[in-house]
């Protein structure tokens, strides 16, 4: 008996100013990951893709605000996805922090994408969608590191998401993460403001890189230490701009990256018991898109870094 074939549903994504400037199938390729380079081509060719509604060259240039229209993917063909458990749907319902009409905040945690790609399976946005099958509308508004924690936006209309999106672009959501950095933090307690461009750099399997540079993006980060341990600083960092790796490598250029890092830091500097990145998306806030009104949504640190925040203490 054949079964029926599934496929993920359609979804619009509007191009942030990180992948503003990026070429359409270069922007593809990131947003379906695995996806062969062939197939990218052929769905741009069909029309299945759509910037702002029209058809567009796999060459064009995507301009922050555009909305790309990204075709509906056979799940279990060629890009790697396979479709969601029950089991997976009810953990994902677990992870809901806050739910209304027009917009879901979750409490990701490490080790899941936002979206799915390359031996991945389905990320946040996917599991999501499969518990709430009568949402028709299911958008990521921001995006957080697979390795990262923490409060993740999702809009349920349209409206919500362009209402979200104009506050990040205008800096009037407020993102607040916890972060273990390596090292002794010198100077006093008061914050340490990071203001360095940065480059993203795109490798050959498709991952990035960023580095910091004269021709990068401007991007600013606050660093305000919190606790001091023999090794480490305990910090809220604040994210005045969003760029893609922002807090790993601001920290990093500084010289004192984010435990567990093994991208930009070193495994010689990760406390023991550290199994993952040190980086919790802990507060973010911004104006309900209906009411106005400003809210404010909390995800707690993980029983696994409480448990590295005990032992540090107990070394004290």
């Amino acid at each position: 008996m054949t079964t029926p074939e599934q496929k993920t549903p359609a979804r619009f994504v509007t191009v942030d100013a990180e992948s503003a400037g990026r070429r359409l199938d270069n922007f593809l390729l990131t947003e379906l990951k695995g996806m062969p380079r062939a197939r990218i081509y052929r769905m741009i060719r069909k029309g299945e893709v759509r910037v702002n509604k029209g058809r567009s060259k796999p060459t064009s240039r995507l301009a922050t605000g555009d909305v790309v229209r990204i075709p509906p993917v056979h799940l279990n063909d060629e890009s790697g996805v396979t479709p969601p458990g029950g089991k997976r749907v009810e953990w994902i319902l677990e992870r809901i922090l806050h739910e209304d009409e027009v917009l879901i905040v979750l409490n990701k945690p490490s080790g899941l994408a936002v979206h799915g790609g390359s031996g991945i399976s389905l990320g946040a946005i996917e599991l999501l969608r499969a518990a709430r099958p009568d949402c028709r509308f299911l958008e990521l508004v921001h995006r957080l590191d697979r390795d990262t924690s923490g409060c993740l936006l999702i809009a349920k209309k349209r409206s919500a998401l362009r209402n979200l999106h104009a506050q990040l672009r205008e800096g009037q959501t407020e993102k607040i993460y916890t972060t273990l950095l390596c090292g002794q933090w010198g100077g006093n307690d008061s914050c340490r403001e990071v203001a360095l461009p940065l480059m993203t750099e795109h490798r050959k399997n498709g991952e990035r890189h960023v580095r910091t540079g004269a021709d990068g993006k401007p991007a600013c980060t606050r660093f305000y230490p919190r606790e001091r341990f023999a090794s480490a600083t305990l910090c809220e960092a604040e994210l005045l701009t969003g760029r893609t790796h922002q807090i790993r490598v601001h920290a990093a250029a500084i010289r004192h990256p984010v435990a567990g890092d093994s991208r930009y830091g070193s495994d010689e500097d990760t406390p023991g018991g550290l199994h993952r990145l040190f980086l919790h998306a802990s507060r973010i806030a911004f104006s309900h898109p209906l009411t106005d009104e400003r809210v404010e949504h909390s995800a707690p640190l993980p029983e696994e870094l409480t448990a590295v925040l005990a032992t540090l203490r107990a070394g004290n």
